[in-house]
């Protein structure tokens, strides 16, 4: 009798779902599971609410794996589930990232890690176009929780409706619980509030849909074993997206995980959303949009004898370098390798944040620090001098956080 019964909340479940699905959610698409699209419905009784949480999760995709996949996941998850309990959430270190080729856009154009914002609170460089959302601390940094709605959206605070060109760049920072949706990137055409195309990335892979008719293209890439499903849960990734004549690119951490040749999509503008709520909610921070992307580099050294970069980051109020800023690193690299006669002044530069003598401090330790790791990487000490100019030399205001974000920056003088 218990069976049946669980088997007709099971059905009366799977009709509600059905139900419930709206646009763009009817073609929206979580990593971890095959095209699954919703929930189950609130009226469900509450005194089953046990059952619920159990048949809840029926409608997750399932993960694309063998026998010997789900062994392996089996056995690993005990030690997999001891690292995350020790905080082993951090991505893999720059000497990981030796053949990453992913370089952020010249011009950052939105920029947020939520670090002005209180918790509890909804961040106030975003909208809330539907469900819920909130500001809090999540592992160590501050996120953006996408909490309730089936769908939930969130929309960069732009000036314009119509923001992204033919190139630009977008990253941002992924936390995924065990058993959550993916966070989905959804695609607008310019000046226009009708959704063409989403991206997600998540536990098994990364995937891309454009929906439009007679323009419907529809590719998946999976994650290596290194980070995918128990490995990429319960931890921090950094997601990059590279856009450039409908080609897009997904990296997530190190990884080139899935490329779009054609994606028959001019975008105009994004948001972030999906399935979430309080239980598994939807996680990310660090936030960077930029336009262009690493073409010009060996123009502008070669015509303007000047190259400026910030896909060069660092600890915040260190001279640490990130481990994605090695898309850029190994650029200038190769650049160096083919040209052995330049030689290169490298500048560190801030924003205005903090006593302007530590900045000065700063950016020369920012400077040092690229210099050593283009020297570790074989080019020659003797090709380099540094320079730290602090916040002495802005490009942009200092009053926006992509005004800031313009303004930290690494640039490489020829001399």
């Amino acid at each position: 009798m218990k069976k049946l019964l669980i088997f007709l909340i099971y059905i009366a479940a799977f009709s509600s779902v059905h139900a419930q699905v709206s646009n763009p959610g009817d073609v929206a698409k979580d990593g971890a599971t095959n095209h699954a699209n919703g929930d189950i419905n609130s009226t469900v009784n509450n005194g089953l609410n046990k059952t619920e949480g159990a048949i809840k999760g029926l409608f997750k995709k399932k993960k694309k794996t063998d026998n010997t996949q789900q062994t392996n996941n089996t056995s690993q998850s005990n030690s997999q589930s001891a690292q995350n309990n020790n905080g082993d959430n951090e991505p893999a270190g720059v000497s990981m990232y030796q053949n990453y080729d992913f370089v952020a856009g010249d011009k950052i154009i939105f920029n947020d890690d939520f670090t002005a914002d209180q918790d509890g609170e909804f961040p106030a460089h975003w909208e809330l176009e539907k469900g819920q959302a909130v500001m809090n601390t999540q592992k160590g940094k501050k996120a953006m929780l996408l909490t309730d709605g089936n769908y939930v959206y969130v929309i960069p605070r732009m000036n314009n409706k119509s923001y992204l060109g033919n190139e630009f760049t977008l990253e941002y920072d992924n936390y995924f619980e065990s058993g959550a949706y993916a966070t989905t990137i959804f695609f607008y055409p310019p000046n226009s509030d009708d959704y063409s195309a989403h991206l997600s990335v998540s536990a098994g892979e990364a995937s891309f849909t454009n929906s439009t008719e007679g323009s419907s293209v529809d590719l998946n890439g999976s994650l290596p074993s290194a980070i995918s499903y128990n490995k990429f849960e319960n931890k921090w990734h950094h997601i990059a997206i590279g856009y450039k004549n409908k080609q897009i690119k997904v990296y997530v951490d190190q990884y080139r995980v899935l490329t779009v040749p054609d994606s028959k999509l001019v975008p105009g503008s994004i948001r972030f959303g999906g399935i979430g709520n309080i239980d598994n909610p939807l996680i990310f921070t660090n936030v960077k949009l930029a336009q262009g992307g690493s073409q010009n580099m060996i123009n502008n050294i070669l015509t303007n004898g000047k190259f400026i970069t910030h896909g060069i980051t660092f600890d915040i109020d260190k001279a640490t370098i990130k481990p994605e800023s090695m898309g850029v690193l190994n650029e200038v690299a190769k650049f160096l390798q083919s040209n052995p006669s330049i030689k290169m002044e490298i500048d560190g530069h801030t924003d205005n944040s903090g006593a302007a003598p530590h900045n000065l401090t700063l950016s020369q330790q920012r400077a040092d620090a690229v210099k050593a790791q283009l020297v570790s990487m074989g080019i020659d000490e003797s090709r380099f001098t540094t320079k730290g100019l602090g916040d002495t030399k802005p490009i942009a205001d200092n009053t926006s956080p992509e005004g800031k974000a313009n303004n930290r920056r690494v640039e490489f003088v020829k001399i």
